[in-house]
């Protein structure tokens, strides 16, 4: 984004500049220009005196209302920062955070290696999958803090509903059917031995897509079309539907999107 010549600050500091500059002329060139300071105080003429009243020093902003941009509309206030230098960002487990830099994680498909916990819920997932009874899910989804993330911005209402709102044919089984493909495709652990560790399906969540194999994209295609796809270069990333697993057990998420 190019960068424009003068910030709301700095034209603020320069309004307030020439302010002062004025006052001191009209004070009859008391100040040299090099003694005007800043963020002195604005003269009060003496009693009696006439002439034009200086003009007042704009308010300090208030806290938490932005200033108006170079084309007068309103500016989103600043995103808080940490506190602190040593302040962790915050890391959404359900969207990709790949550092392309980084050494790619393993890609595994042998289900024996999963933690029982995982591998029992895996299991159960794929039974209700291809029950063909989307309802099947219920009991797996949790409840309250322990529910399973079906959406960025939470859910409204019944969640069974939701998931056959969002699936192509409204009873579900087109969200069962991309969900049986998700979990039988390989894997990736993620954050191995910290809070946040998970067992992420598919593997393509935590691969740059221009790092993917031929034959890797083959498996890829099996979950999305070629119009996903091309959406999803511009990310350089997967962001279809992904499920994930705790160490514990627990489904953590199954999402798409950014």
């Amino acid at each position: 984004m190019p960068q424009r010549s003068f910030t709301a600050l700095q034209r603020f500091r320069f309004a307030f500049g020439a302010s002062l500059l004025s006052l001191a002329l009209t004070a009859g060139g008391a100040l040299a220009l090099s003694e005007i300071k800043p963020d002195a105080p604005a003269a009060t003429p003496s009693e009696g005196q006439t002439g034009t009243t200086p003009t007042p020093a704009p308010a300090e902003p208030t806290p938490g209302v932005p200033l108006p941009d170079p084309i007068g509309k309103p500016r989103a206030p600043a995103t808080e920062e940490p506190a602190g230098d040593d302040a962790a960002p915050v890391i959404d487990p359900t969207r990709p955070d790949i550092d392309p830099n980084a050494p790619l994680p393993e890609i595994i498909y042998d289900m024996s290696r999963l933690p029982e916990p995982v591998k029992r819920m895996r299991d159960l997932i794929l039974e209700a999958t291809r029950s063909g009874d989307i309802e099947k899910l219920r009991p797996l989804l949790g409840t309250g803090d322990g529910a399973t993330q079906l959406s960025f911005g939470g859910v409204d209402g019944d969640v069974i509903e939701f998931l056959k709102q969002n699936s192509g044919d409204g009873e579900g089984i087109e969200i069962l059917a991309i969900l049986e493909e998700v979990l039988e495709a390989g894997y990736v652990h993620l954050d191995a031995g910290k809070p946040e560790e998970l067992y992420v399906w598919p593997y393509f969540f935590a691969i740059p897509l221009d790092k993917l194999t031929p034959p890797q994209r083959v498996e890829l295609f099996h979950i999305i079309t070629g119009g996903d796809y091309e959406d999803m270069k511009s990310f350089d990333a997967y962001i279809f539907y992904r499920a994930g697993i705790t160490p514990d057990g627990r489904w953590r998420f199954f999402v798409s999107g950014d």
